[in-house]
């Protein structure tokens, strides 16, 4: 597209964009958890990956931790939605804390599938990213026969005790193009690999990701809401650029380089599922005092997705 000069005339919001239905009741976990019980509430790990949301629930009253050696007895403790190891989960009942459990459910289903294969004498193949917390708790659902993959030359090093005897799962906010390919590397070095029921990537880390394919054609540079540590924001940015448009990544608005937007014409915007829309329109906003003077919301999937919250947290009538 070619871009005039100066700065954008126009914002192009993706659709859908923002908070997915397992941040959702996450976040209300710990909300209500702090109703009913009050502060301090521990949280294992950022409850979700968004700077803006984990500051906002520590002012009321959470406490994030790493280790449940820092949560005091007879707390009350929230998983957060990356899910955790099953010896976690064991420590801290063993241990009488108050547990409530705000893993996605979508992550919980990765955790039941792999459970389920290891019954069945099946070794495992994780695709994901090392270090992430929600690998981290998938891999630790089985105390052996599970591999971590993230590449397709990851794939060419595996060495398996029976290969005939072979699954995969996959980390729920990969790239679905990312994916694809190292799945198609285990399906080619094995043909008979058992694979999901269904896809392990969430309706919501796909939904974004072809919103922004379908956005970014029509923009000149995209601007993803999200934190840096935050998995299915980067890979909304990483979809953009592998189409030839510049993407950044903010988690203020303030974070916008003026620079980025010289001589652009049209501005994408989205969010990770992590990311508030507050933060999405403060963007918008900041947008419009750099010179936009238009914003059009892009045709896209309408999510009307929600889950059940833990048992133990209905308020007062």
């Amino acid at each position: 597209m070619t871009a005039t000069t100066g700065y954008p005339s126009e914002i192009l919001l993706a659709q859908p964009r923002g908070f997915c239905a397992g941040v959702d009741r996450a976040i209300e976990i710990v909300e209500r958890a702090l109703t009913l019980f009050g502060s301090p509430i521990y949280v294992r790990h950022e409850i979700v990956h968004n700077a803006y949301v984990v500051d906002d629930l520590r002012r009321k009253g959470a406490i994030f931790v790493e280790s449940l050696d820092d949560v005091p007895d007879g707390a009350t403790l929230i998983f957060s939605a990356h899910g955790v190891p099953k010896a976690v989960r064991t420590r801290a009942i063993d241990r009488g804390l108050r547990v409530f459990d705000a893993t996605c459910p979508l992550v919980t289903k990765v955790h039941m599938e792999v459970a389920k294969l290891r019954a069945e004498g099946f070794e495992i193949v994780m695709v994901g990213h090392r270090g992430h917390p929600e690998v981290e708790g998938t891999m630790g659902q089985a105390s052996a026969g599970m591999h971590l993959v993230e590449t397709a030359a990851d794939v060419a090093a595996l060495k398996l005790a029976d290969p005939d005897r072979l699954a995969y799962v996959t980390q729920t906010t990969l790239s679905i193009d990312d994916a694809t390919e190292v799945i198609g590397a285990l399906k080619a070095r094995f043909p008979a690999i058992r694979e999901p029921k269904k896809q392990d990537i969430c309706y919501a880390t796909q939904n974004r990701q072809d919103a922004v394919k379908f956005m970014a054609p029509q923009c000149d540079v995209v601007i993803v809401v999200g934190s840096p540590n935050s998995s299915n924001s980067n890979r909304l940015r990483e979809v953009a650029q592998k189409r030839g448009v510049p993407a950044y990544m903010v988690d203020a608005p303030e974070q916008i380089d003026p620079a980025w937007l010289d001589g652009k014409q049209r501005v994408g915007v989205t969010a990770g599922a992590s990311a508030p829309e507050a933060l999405a329109q403060a963007v918008v906003e900041r947008l419009r005092q750099l010179g936009a003077s238009y914003v059009r919301t892009l045709d896209g999937v309408q999510e009307n997705v929600s889950f059940p919250l833990p048992k133990g947290l209905a308020l007062p009538a």
